[in-house]
């Protein structure tokens, strides 16, 4: 009876194999060929002429001079022979869910399902400006955790995503909501005090999908009542948090303008100090010691004070903007020149999404060359975020995520500003030179 049924199931299996067409038993990934008229090498700086990139599926194979590729009939090809090809961006300092008219009291009128179908909009915008990465920090009711998750099953178009969910921060704080009446008792979703709340705030961001932690430690431009300059998690708080959330394998970064901020969050250990306006040689040396990445977001400044009050901007927060963003540039250049570790962020969102290249060129005037900004962007971001194995080069076993231009972006980084080609993962999102 045991032989009879044995080779009853053999029979069906026999059977089903029968009705598998030929080429789905045998499917191998898509195989798809990019030849780069040169190709940037964002670890050495050298532009490699005539190459060809492999990719399988989503990720590269293999990358060498085009001569010693031959593509099969059924390889798809891609002619980038006249362009200048790079990694993907990454830019590890965004708010997808806002855009800039939504800051202020005009963000009271906006619904959390609103919040999230903006998103979508500024995901594609941001993919097709040559971003196949981001680090959202900051966005209300998990909404960027939802936009990440219709990322990666297909249902919207965007980049990859590593997200916060909701900034923690004290009441009151940067982080909090003051744009309400007493009598409303408005909290924004991530106000947690004292230590057993910033630990339990940590669990509850992780529990509904964050990817990392983002505080405020000290105040910022964009809020009410509160200075830039001031310190609002007690280090003791944050050295909490980064406990926690370090233990659970989650990074930190840390919204930080004031000096002191800055100093208490790369003490307790924070990954990253965003903004850094007011970063001095105390915080620099911290910073240097602890391996602590600097996020400036500086490009910001230019395009906020000359649209701020076309946007009807609180003037209390267009009065901070203009003492605190020009001190940054002063501060900023500084930490540049005394070799802090940076990566790429823009605080998209202040601005209009899609223009977050600008950024290279301020980062430039400030002191790095066109190399270190790219390099911020691409092997320094991708090493914040922990991707470093995924994302960040054009190497082998990496996903395929690739951006080409015209020119030589070592020459001119401005030539970013302008893609013209990307690809996420294998698939081409954007492509002008085939028009």
């Amino acid at each position: 009876m045991h032989t009879k049924n044995n080779f009853l199931f053999a029979l069906v299996l026999l059977c089903l194999a029968a009705l598998i067409p030929a080429a789905a038993q045998n499917a191998s990934p898509k195989r798809t060929v990019v030849r780069a008229g040169k190709l940037l090498d964002v670890r050495s700086g050298k532009l490699l002429a005539d190459q060809a990139i492999v990719i399988e599926g989503d990720k590269i194979v293999s990358v060498g001079p085009a001569a010693a590729v031959q593509p099969a009939a059924s390889d798809t090809v891609i002619d980038l022979s006249k362009a200048t090809v790079l990694p993907g961006l990454i830019d590890a300092h965004t708010h997808l869910t806002g855009d800039p008219k939504d800051v202020g009291y005009e963000s009271l009128g906006i619904s959390v399902p609103r919040e999230a179908l903006i998103g979508a909009k500024n995901a594609r915008i941001t993919l097709e400006a040559g971003f196949t990465t981001v680090r959202n920090v900051g966005a209300d009711a998990f909404t960027d955790v939802a936009l990440r998750d219709a990322i990666n099953a297909g249902d919207v178009l965007g980049p990859r995503m590593r997200v916060s969910g909701p900034p923690l921060g004290i009441t009151g704080g940067h982080c909090d909501n003051n744009f309400l009446a007493p009598e409303y008792h408005s909290s924004a979703d991530g106000v947690a005090d004292g230590i057993a709340e910033v630990q339990h705030k940590v669990r509850e961001n992780i529990k509904y999908g964050a990817d990392l932690i983002k505080i405020c430690a000290t105040g910022g431009v964009l809020s009410l009542g509160d200075d830039p300059q001031a310190s609002q998690y007690t280090q003791e708080e944050m050295k909490a948090i980064v406990a926690d959330a370090h233990r659970l394998g989650r990074k930190v970064a840390a919204h930080a303008h004031g000096a002191q901020g800055i100093l208490w969050a790369a003490e307790a250990g924070v990954d990253s100090i965003e903004h850094g306006s007011y970063i001095d040689d105390a915080g620099i040396a911290e910073m240097k010691k602890n391996g602590t990445y600097l996020v400036p977001t500086l490009y910001l400044g230019d395009w906020f004070l000359a649209n701020a009050e076309a946007l009807h901007v609180p003037p209390p927060m267009i009065a901070k903007g203009r003492i605190v963003m020009p001190m940054a540039r002063q501060n900023i250049a500084h930490a540049f020149a005394s070799g802090v570790k940076v990566a790429f962020g823009t605080d998209a969102a202040v601005y209009p999404h899609g223009l977050n290249a600008h950024e290279f060129a301020v980062m430039v005037k400030l002191g790095l060359t066109p190399l270190q900004s790219i390099q911020a962007a691409t092997i320094n971001a991708a090493d914040l975020l922990g991707w470093s194995d995924k994302v960040g080069a054009v190497e082998p076993g990496k996903w395929a995520d690739i951006v080409a231009v015209n020119g030589d972006p070592l020459q001119d980084v401005t030539t970013l500003e302008r893609v013209k080609f990307v690809m996420k993962g294998g698939e081409v999102v954007r492509d002008e030179y085939r028009k």
